[in-house]
């Protein structure tokens, strides 16, 4: 391999040595998303000194993405799902970023979260609008099938094989066979909700953020647990909810456009008289002391301290090489899918493995649309797409031409004060990868032809402005959010969240996320957690993970990410709580 640089502070450097007798360790946190700036800063306020953020990219913030134009939209995350109990809401109603936040932008239905001012307007692709209590007619059938989804997990409930263990197989068979036995509808409204079926479908795969909502796990469904109370934006950007969060970081502990080539765990256990890569020349990487400074030049700088071996080291894609006694890993599922094989030497155990494998990740984009005047009507607070030669249809999936026909739907964006005449559009999965690889000028003429298709007006003018997402082909994220897959469930969740080296006692006596709830940062005391790294013994909680998917209830949200960067925080400070009890 190129020679690397070791930040290693000098195994002769007295104050290094002193901070790890007393047991103060070096932590490196993966990735600076609100997962990972929960854990630092978690960590700072219980008196780590020692802690590092390591940033792939130029900017904090991960899958938060605010774009300051005439206003603020919104790229990756939007809403705070619920408020009680919610750390995010009760961060962001703190600080007043909910002051300018009005009714209209609260959640009272499942299609539009932007307004509930107005109705949603489903159109054909024949551009006829369906009628106001055919669609209601339909909701109501629709959300009650939804709901006995609900029921699989939370019941214990058994999943025959017809369902496959799917919640777009169960649900469109169940409102399907519902639309058919009715004897009140003529065959022309029959055939009108049945396409509707996969219209909704669309719109439940966005959510979930999967390629399709066939593929989601029935019997998993259930366990996801939304937080009671109104959704809310926050108008002046989701980032603020991030500068907060960091506002408690010193800024020397974060280091953007840092990405990480591989974690070299156990390395203690492995090789006591040193980590498995040869560090090179003198590195120049700057720790906090815990006074406020940074450690000095040391000509023995690059060396290791054979007594104290690092058990972790950090090698990164500029060459830099981090020793560390922990690392927390708040990378994405869909980087971990792409990427395990060669980010984690040794291996990872087999059974986290088959976990990334089994859990679903994927791509849910935005396509912001702004127009000079509105074309729709002010009681209007979406566009919703049915196209009616799929109401016999069982896939959501499309050849890559036709792309576009996985785009469920555009909401109005509210007040138009704020945002002006603005539609945001949604579209997922592998269709949504292939909108990514097309340009701005070939996205915003589809779009606009679709529109005028719709909506059966021929004048619709192309937008004056689009602005879109790209997560799918964002290497730093490959993906959304995470769902449980066909094949998967919350313990996949736990076997991902589990931290490295495994023990007997970890094994026994591991927390379970779904026990953390809001407001709750500590974890009861593990055997494992008594083990003294200064005594010869191998070092556990090495590598630890967070972000949303390792988190079993709240997987997909920003409280998730936040939660679950406390929660390995939380591992880390009860275990050097108890040697500070021990003593020397």
């Amino acid at each position: 391999m190129q020679s690397c640089e070791s930040s290693g502070d000098s195994a002769d450097d007295p104050l290094s040595r002193g901070l790890r007798r007393r047991g103060q360790p070096r932590v490196v946190v993966i990735g600076a998303g609100l997962a990972g700036l929960a854990a630092a800063r978690a960590l700072l306020e219980q008196g780590f000194t020692d802690v590092t953020v390591l940033e792939a990219s130029s900017h904090i913030g991960g899958r938060v993405q605010s774009v300051r134009l005439d206003t603020t939209f919104e790229l990756g995350a939007t809403w705070i799902h619920g408020s009680h109990g919610n750390p995010i809401y009760q961060l962001a109603e703190a600080n007043g970023l909910l002051e300018e936040t009005t009714d209209g932008e609260r959640s009272v239905g499942r299609i539009s979260l932007y307004s509930k001012n107005g109705v949603a307007c489903y159109l054909t692709n024949r551009g006829c609008r369906i009628p106001k209590d055919v669609v209601e007619e339909f909701s109501d059938l629709y959300n009650e099938v939804y709901n006995m989804t609900q029921e699989f997990f939370r019941h214990g409930k058994p999943v025959n094989a017809e369902s496959q263990n799917s919640v777009g197989v169960f649900t469109r068979e169940k409102v399907r066979n519902r639309i058919r036995d009715d004897p009140d509808d003529t065959e022309a409204t029959k055939r009108l909700k049945l396409a509707m079926i996969q219209q909704y479908l669309k719109v439940e795969s966005c959510e979930s953020s999967s390629h399709s909502i066939d593929e989601v796990s029935l019997s998993a469904f259930g366990e996801w647990t939304e937080i009671p109370g109104a959704h809310h934006i926050i108008p002046s950007g989701f980032m603020r909810v991030v500068e907060l969060l960091a506002e408690g970081i010193p800024p020397h502990v974060i280091q953007l456009g840092k990405p990480v080539r591989c974690i070299h765990w156990d390395q203690a256990s492995a090789h006591p008289r040193g980590p498995e890569i040869e560090p090179r020349g003198e590195g120049d990487h700057n720790h906090d002391t815990g006074e406020g400074g940074q450690s000095g030049e040391n000509p023995q700088q690059g060396r290791w301290d054979e007594d104290e071996p690092w058990p972790v080291v950090v090698e990164c894609e500029d060459c830099e090489v981090i020793p560390a006694d922990h690392v927390i890993v708040t990378v994405s599922l869909g980087v971990l899918k792409r990427q395990y094989t060669s980010f984690f030497r040794p291996c990872l155990p087999t059974e986290k493995v088959a976990a990334i494998h089994r859990l679903g990740i994927g791509t849910t984009d935005k396509i912001f649309l702004e127009f000079e005047e509105p074309f729709w009507g002010p009681e209007c607070n979406s566009l919703q797409f049915v196209w009616e030669d799929e109401a016999e249809s069982c896939t959501l999936t499309y050849p890559p031409e036709l792309w576009y026909r996985k785009i469920c739907g555009f909401d109005v964006l509210y007040p138009p004060e704020r945002y002006g005449h603005v539609l945001s559009g949604w579209i997922c999965g592998e269709e949504a990868l292939v909108m990514e690889r097309c340009d701005d000028e070939a996205v915003a003429e589809i779009c606009t032809e679709m529109l005028r298709q719709f909506t059966g007006n021929p004048n619709i003018p192309k937008p004056r402005r689009i602005l879109r997402s790209a997560w799918g082909s964002n290497p730093y994220f490959r993906g959304s959010y995470s769902y449980t897959q066909v094949g998967s469930s919350g313990a996949d969740v736990e076997k991902l969240a589990k931290p490295l080296p495994y023990t007997e006692s970890s094994k026994t006596a591991h927390r379970s996320s779904t026990e953390q709830q809001p407001g709750h940062l500590l974890p009861s005391k593990c055997p494992e957690q008594s083990l003294d790294p200064s005594r010869g013994s191998i070092k556990p909680m090495q590598v630890l993970f967070s972000g949303e998917a390792t988190h079993r209830k709240y997987y997909s949200t920003t409280h998730g990410a936040l939660l679950s960067g406390q929660r390995e925080a939380a591992r880390l400070i009860e275990m050097y709580r108890d040697l500070f009890q021990q003593g020397p």
